[in-house]
This record gives structure tokens, sequence and C-alpha cells, in this order.
């Protein structure tokens, strides 16, 4: 069997998914607050930057993959209107049924489908727009992941990938610092839950770098690939277009 990484541990690729599926059942029910925490409500601007950047019109066909509790795919749904579609996926239920209730509570009603990233479950050339936050790293086959995305959206079609990555050099020590004490800290406080947290920075460290995915990009199919670098670096927005 081939191995791969789980934060800073080398684990069968199977094993993997099994110990990524347990992180986010663990911390789903108090995922959003924990997001609040950790990022001091940065994650709200930088999705709010995603969804400025997508530049969703009115009957465009989206879908947000790994799309958790529904951030992404609320804002989305605003945009397309009745004669557009978003479709909501993650691979975790917990969190799909996370979202799908938060979305209910805010009255849109949205197809929410449990689909693995590197199997997608939709036809060729179906949608205008393809969006996945903080969901890639956990991903074992980024690059499979990358062109099943690219095969599933128009000629022309855009691909949004909101992902922490390399933070700019002189902030990289306290970064560390807030990254390995304070939110395994934060996540034993408020989800009795620090090895997940601790997973969560220590799979950051392993994604990717901005440089490094924009060439995967390439290699999944995408003409011209660009990022933005958001918080210093923590965070990357890196935005493909399907020739």
């Amino acid at each position: 069997m081939t191995a791969t990484h789980f934060g800073f541990q080398s684990v069968e690729e199977a094993e993997k998914a099994k110990r990524v599926r347990g992180v986010f059942d663990s911390v789903a029910p108090k995922y959003d607050l924990m997001n609040d925490l950790m990022s001091m409500g940065l994650h709200r601007v930088w999705k709010a930057y995603t969804v400025l950047v997508a530049d969703v019109k009115e009957g465009h066909q989206v879908l947000d993959i790994a799309g958790g509790t529904g951030d992404l795919a609320l804002a989305f749904a605003k945009k397309v209107g009745p004669t557009g579609r978003v479709v909501h996926t993650d691979i975790n239920e917990a969190m799909l049924s996370t979202g799908r209730n938060r979305l209910i509570n805010a009255g849109v009603v949205l197809p929410t489908v449990v689909c693995d990233a590197e199997m997608l479950p939709f036809a060729d050339e179906q949608f205008d727009l393809v969006s996945v936050a903080f969901g890639l790293r956990n991903m074992t086959h980024k690059d499979i992941a990358l062109a099943e995305m690219n095969r599933v959206l128009k000629p022309g079609g855009k691909l949004l990938v909101l992902e922490f990555s390399k933070v700019a050099p002189p902030l990289a020590k306290v970064y560390d610092w807030y990254s390995f004490r304070v939110l395994p800290t934060l996540g034993k406080l408020v989800a009795n839950d620090d090895a997940s947290y601790r997973y969560l920075a220590e799979s950051i460290r392993m994604h990717p770098g901005q440089e490094e995915l924009k060439a995967m990009m390439h290699k999944g199919g995408f003409g011209h690939v660009d990022f933005h670098n958001l918080t210093g670096g923590m965070v990357a927005l890196h935005v493909g277009i399907k020739c």
C-alpha cells in the first residue's frame, strides 16, 4: 500500500481518509465558532474576497467542494438567482449536515451531495465555477482532485482554491508559535479536542506553497493560473481558468 502524510505522520492512504474523517466529525459542531476564534474573524474577510473574485452571475452553475458549513455556498446562492444553481458538497457527512442545516435556517435549500473530490459524480463541462475553501490540503491525491475540478468546468470556467499557504518569512516564528501553542489550546478549551487542531496546524505545513500549487494547477489542465496572497501569505487564493 502507498504511504501519505497525515499532518507530520506517515500513514497508509486508507488510514489517512479515516483519520481526516474523524477530525471533521469531531470539529463539526464547533467549526464556525472555532474559525472565528482561530482567525480572529479574518476567515470571513478571506471568503468575502473569494466571492468578489468569483464574479458569479445570475444563471451560473456553481460547485462548492468541501463546502462544510456552507459559507461560500450561501454567498454564491445569492448571486446566481433562481435561474442558477449552487451544488453544496463535502466528503464528510457531519460537516455537510451542519452546513445543510445552516443553509435551511437561512431560508436557502441547495442540492447537497456527499462526494469525494477525487471522483466527482458530475458530467464533464457542467459548471461555470468550482470553489474549494480550506479543503484541498486534506485531500490525499491533490493532483487527481484538481484534474477532476478541471473536468467538470466549462471551457473558460474558473476554479477558486482558498487555502492556508506559506506565510511571509518575517511572520513565520510568530505564526508557528500561534499554530502549535495557541490553536491546540483553543481547541481543548472550546471544543474539548486539542489533537484535531494540532493536526490542522500540521496539515497547513505539509500543504504545497503558492508557487507549487500554481504549478500543480497548470498540470491539472488550467491554462491561466494566478494567486492572491492574503494576510501576509497566511492564506492564498489561487484562481485557475480552464482552457
